[in-house]
């Protein structure tokens, strides 16, 4: 599709529905990148007030009625948000991508609510632990997202709404007609730009014509220019890459060990191991992972024993504690623990970005280990 901007985003995209939880289905992520697609041409060099974009009419707005529970509101249906223009989120909370396009959703929720703008994120969940409301409610907290969120753990929403991607994003005229999407990061400047045009279609005065420019600190920080690591799963349903020289056993427990040689991209497991379909949970204490990547930054989803008690982990790079280029939840001695389901930001370089070895030791049994993200 022909367009006017000239860049690349990042995204997870749904490729199957595999079972994970007795007999309910999860879909599942992959990490990809593809050329940015915008549903309207925009010429970035007109003056946000002066431009016109060209809307789409992509259909009704499905109603929202899928969901398991809303949090921070009551619920909502497209016939009571009939006279507002709506922008919808999916997202789940462990995914990079997903967070680091949320500073931009929190800024435009803020920024033109009292112009008639409700912003609704669907929490369509990746692993079974984001099914649990106490999870998604702390990361709420955590992540200080005070607009309407509706759990759609059964994907019912997601499938109203033919979705295959976190993030994505809809924008709804006060008509309930879907005038735009895009999937992925990036594109916020067109976003925001149709976010002004429908609410001024629908007679909102003195807006605010400047965009946004609110990129995130920390985990929701832009990613790097450097990235030459995909997204890699554990759990022996979508692993790929792994290089211990044992088998990657399914459901029991089996001791792995290092390869003399780990290749970029490539993992492996030390110690004793219980891999599922999910993810690989430790056995005892000194159970080991390790991963040759390049990318500014490494990401791991990891959960605490089922019991949730904390796992302590100390970790190297390049087999020395990573010092400034630790995470933001990890110290530069690289210690740190493991006490809630989410994703864990562990390798953050300050320098130049190069081809690295990270290693992680669990010093307590029962760590949950699911998901390698980069930025």
């Amino acid at each position: 599709m022909k367009h006017s901007l000239r860049s690349r985003i990042w995204l997870c995209r749904l490729i199957g529905v595999p079972a994970f939880v007795g007999a309910v289905a999860i879909s599942i992520a992959l990490h990809t990148t593809l050329s940015l697609h915008s549903k309207i041409p925009v010429d970035l060099t007109v003056n946000a007030a002066e431009s016109d974009p060209l809307l789409d009419d992509i259909g009704t707005m499905p109603d929202l009625n899928g969901g398991v529970a809303w949090l921070n509101s009551a619920p909502v249906n497209n016939r009571s948000l009939r006279g507002k223009v709506v922008l919808v989120n999916f997202w789940t909370y462990t995914c990079i991508n997903s967070l680091r396009a949320l500073p931009y959703v929190k800024a435009w929720a803020a920024k033109y609510q009292k112009s008639g703008l409700v912003v609704i994120g669907v929490h369509t969940p990746e692993f079974s632990f984001e099914k649990q409301q106490t999870n998604v409610e702390a990361a709420l907290g955590d992540l200080h997202i005070s607009y309407p969120v509706v759990m759609d753990s059964n994907y019912r929403i997601w499938q109203d709404f033919n979705n295959q991607f976190w993030p994505a994003f809809y924008i709804i005229d006060a008509k309930g007609k879907i005038r735009y999407e895009h999937f992925g990061e990036g594109s916020y400047s067109d976003s925001e730009r149709v976010i002004q045009e429908l609410l001024k279609n629908n007679g909102a005065t003195d807006l605010d014509w400047n965009l946004v420019n609110d990129s995130g600190h920390g985990i929701e920080a832009p990613p790097g220019d450097d990235e030459r690591s995909p997204e890699s799963y554990i759990g022996y349903h979508l692993a790929e890459r792994f290089s211990s020289p044992e088998k990657l056993d399914h459901d029991k427990q089996r001791i792995y060990s290092p390869p003399t040689t780990l290749r970029l991209n490539h993992w492996a497991l030390s110690g004793s191991w219980n891999v599922n379909a999910e993810s690989a949970v430790s056995q005892v204490s000194s159970g080991r992972i390790l991963f040759r990547f390049h990318s500014r930054d490494l990401h791991l989803v990891m959960a605490p024993t089922n019991d949730g008690k904390p796992v302590r982990f100390r970790m190297t790079l390049d087999g020395a504690a990573p010092g400034v280029d630790c995470g933001t939840d990890s110290e530069p001695d690289g210690t740190g623990e493991v006490r809630e389901p989410r994703l864990y930001q562990l390798i953050r370089q300050k320098g130049s970005v190069k081809d690295r070895t990270f290693e992680i030791e669990f010093l307590d049994p029962g760590v949950q280990a699911l998901d390698f993200t980069f930025g």
